[in-house]
């Protein structure tokens, strides 16, 4: 039986000649590991086209190195080295490699004071890319929190004041009297809007610091820095008394999206390891038909 040489097709010289820039695969799903779980993620994998005779790269090459990623925790290092193993399976054709993969982070979190806890999903994203200059790395993060407006909250008090003037105006002023006008409908005739908001925040990460801990701690760590500086974290399984300390919170964190944007950006110039970064809040305004945003950056 003849074994025939199978043609390659992608080696052949085109008759148009010029180098692109990226060439690659999007979409790929994967199970991906962060930390001790194992998550569905969607990953990009593609090259730089540099040799201008070149038809097209070995796609299939791209596809075959991202197999550590099932086997071992997502580092910064297996980062590096699957770009490094992209540019070898070119045979000189690129010189510029990238991924990206996407998906959720599951966390689970603790009530306010209840022994309770739950899961909660944060979108992330891991952007590698090796070159001649060096290897680049950026984390996505998205997080979602509670906003209470300000002004909302001062309107409300005035309300409050007006209100508690007018009922005492001929009533004795007692301190029973009072508690019960506190706990009245009729004494709280006005509450601050408050809105569910998030935070989105690329982050670069400085080279060679801490490439073989796991990106879930990365991840796991931003987020915690965020929700401390915010202070309004959403919640998971909750009681009346982790309902009522959320409450709390959110009077004691009135925020604009200025006044958040802000916050995080202080606590992430702070944070170990980040050499700069983009965010965006995002407070989806429950009083208009539209967002209030505020951006920030650091290089």
């Amino acid at each position: 039986m003849t074994v025939l040489t199978l043609p390659d097709i992608a080696s052949q010289t085109t008759h148009l000649t010029s180098t692109l820039a990226w060439v690659g695969m999007e979409g790929i799903a994967l199970p991906v590991q962060l930390g001790t779980r194992s998550v569905t993620a969607k990953l990009d994998a593609g090259v730089s086209l540099d040799d201008s005779e070149a038809r097209g790269i070995h796609m299939s090459r791209l596809y075959l190195a991202l197999a550590p990623l099932e086997d071992a925790p997502l580092t910064l290092l297996i980062v590096k080295d699957i770009l490094s193993t992209f540019l070898t399976s070119q045979e000189g054709l690129s010189q510029q490699a990238y991924l990206t993969v996407e998906g959720e982070l599951p966390l689970k979190r603790q009530a306010l004071i209840s022994p309770l806890a739950g899961w909660k999903s944060y979108p992330f994203s891991l952007r590698g890319q090796l070159t001649p200059a060096g290897f680049q790395i950026e984390l996505g993060l998205t997080v979602g929190y509670s906003s209470t407006c300000p002004c909302s909250a001062a309107l409300a008090r005035q309300s409050i004041q007006q209100a508690f003037a007018e009922d005492f105006s001929e009533i004795p002023l007692t301190p029973s009297a009072v508690s019960a006008w506190l706990g009245s409908e009729e004494g709280i005739l006005a509450t601050p809007h408050s809105q569910r908001s998030s935070v989105e925040c690329s982050l670069r990460l400085a080279e060679g610091e801490n490439e073989e801990l796991p990106i879930a701690d990365w991840l796991e760590r931003a987020v915690d820095r965020i929700e401390k500086a915010l202070g309004t974290a959403l919640q998971t399984a909750v009681k009346r008394i982790d309902e009522q300390a959320f409450a709390l919170s959110n009077g004691q964190n009135l925020m604009f999206c200025e006044d958040a944007a802000r916050r995080v950006d202080k606590a992430l110039r702070q944070a170990p390891g980040v050499a700069g970064f983009q965010l965006k809040v995002v407070h989806a305004e429950s009083l208009h038909a539209h967002d209030a945003v505020a951006r920030s950056e650091w290089n």
